[in-house]
């Protein structure tokens, strides 16, 4: 065995033991890590040493910018919902949080009660909706601890609700979702009017909004989409019949930009936020700039003779002398592998395809056209590189996904990089920005966002 291999073993002995014909191994605790310099501290490390490899890049300008033209779509009263979860579709949920509330957002929305933690943690205080139904004590009381807004989904929900809190001086904020076509979550609508009569009589609780969710408002066909306001009109009139004046909202990203009749008192905005729009086909009708880029670097240049086969299973086989550049990014990270094949990259302001099949850590560019390229040189796979801009769109688009499961892949080992146009921010892993957060620009900015205002109760 090399030195290097027994300079992981604890003593002299232990090393004399390790040898390849050795019937048994050292155990876990018996082994020590490397000695000298190696460091394994995040804080310790530079940006240069984190992207070394590879890296997602966040512009929270973007985000703002986004969050602005949103509300040009709005009437000036209509609040607007930031979708932060899923950490933030992979954006890092406490950056982009405080980038839509410093632009104006007014709520933040959540699908898990641990999300909300998380952006309480990072200190922020604006009204937080946890969109998923949840009726367990322990994340119930968590969500309380956390001042957390519940959605109440069916009637029995609300009860457990109601049992937990009926003692409690101060009430759980719940709000009620109506399933107006979705069929996911919701009291189904023709149902709505009843449950609201049940949650007057439950105590402990109260109601803040009343919403539902469109299925189909990415579509271009509209038919399901009039359908749901119809029904949605019905319930509210019947709620309205008797006393129930609750703020009220329905639309996500694709009801914000193009159905301004289901804007109603606040829009529910997802992936616009991200600069991202819901459908091609409503991408003309707002201006939006994409917050994610993703860059790698070249790790190796090689020449290859014609008629030799590239990467696993060989599906690309060069026709002639090729020159290939080894990436150090792959399906491990979140490059989906069905883009195999059929990914274009740019490099120093070119585009050059992807050869061969992604691998878990790596992928293969045909940089034979390219006028210069070396070791070291940035890769962008989504971004913009000089005139070159490569989308989540037209990867979705390419394997026949959507650009939502896109950004939300790129896992956590790669480093996020936020930046705003006055300067880059450090992020460390496990620590976010409080409602304090120092900048790029060196202020000290908080959470200057009004509270969205509630109707008159139930």
């Amino acid at each position: 065995m090399s030195d290097f291999f027994k300079t992981w073993v604890k003593d002299e002995s232990m090393r004399e033991q390790t040898h390849l014909g050795s019937l048994s191994a050292p155990s876990p605790m018996e082994l020590a890590p490397p000695s000298g310099s190696y460091k394994t501290d995040w804080e310790e490390l530079t940006r240069e040493q984190r992207c070394s490899r590879a890296w997602v890049e966040i512009d929270l300008d973007a985000i703002g910018e986004n969050v602005a033209q949103i509300r040009t779509k709005l009437q000036p009263n209509t609040a607007v919902m930031a979708i932060v979860k899923a950490d933030g579709y992979g954006h890092g949920a406490a950056y982009v949080a405080q980038a839509a509330l410093r632009a104006g957002a007014t709520w933040l929305g959540v699908a898990t009660v641990w999300e909300g933690v998380e952006l309480r943690q990072a200190g922020i205080t604006a009204p937080i909706l946890v969109l998923e139904a949840i009726s367990d004590r322990d994340r119930v009381i968590t969500a309380r601890e956390h001042q957390l807004d519940l959605t109440v989904a069916f009637t029995k929900q609300a009860v457990a609700l109601s049992n937990l809190f009926s003692s409690s001086e101060r009430p759980l904020p719940i709000h009620l979702n109506i399933d107006t076509g979705m069929s996911r979550l919701g009291v189904d609508w023709t149902e709505a009017e009843s449950c609201v009569r049940l949650l007057r009589c439950l105590s402990g609780l109260e109601l803040k909004t009343i919403y539902s969710h469109l299925a189909t408002a990415d579509e271009p066909d509209t038919t399901m989409v009039h359908e749901q306001h119809r029904r949605f009109e019905t319930v509210l009139h019947r709620l309205r019949a008797i006393g129930c004046d609750q703020p009220i909202h329905f639309s996500n990203s694709a009801g914000a930009i193009a159905f301004p009749e289901l804007h109603y008192d606040m829009v529910r905005v997802g992936l616009a936020l991200y600069g991202i729009a819901p459908a091609p086909h409503l991408a003309d009708q707002i201006t939006l700039r994409p917050a994610m880029s993703v860059r790698a670097k070249v790790t190796q240049l090689r020449t290859l003779p014609p008629g030799r086969g590239v990467s696993y299973g060989h599906r690309f086989i060069s026709e002639r002398e090729t020159k290939l550049a080894t990436v150090g990014i792959g399906y491990a990270d979140g490059v989906p592998r069905l883009l195999s094949g059929r990914l274009a990259v740019a490099i120093r302001g070119q585009l050059a395809p992807q050869v061969g099949t992604i691998t878990m850590d790596q992928l293969l560019v045909d940089v034979t056209e390219l006028a210069s390229v070396e070791v070291g040189d940035t890769v962008t796979l989504i971004g913009a590189d000089g005139h070159q801009r490569l989308t989540a769109q037209q990867w979705a688009e390419t394997i026949g996904s959507i650009p939502w499961e896109i950004v939300c892949g790129f896992r956590q080992r790669l480093p996020r990089l936020y930046h705003l146009a006055s300067g880059l921010i450090e992020p460390t892993p496990g620590i976010q920005p409080t409602s304090g957060v120092e900048f790029g620009d060196g202020s000290s900015k908080t959470n200057e966002a009004s509270d969205f205002k509630y109707g008159n109760g139930i």
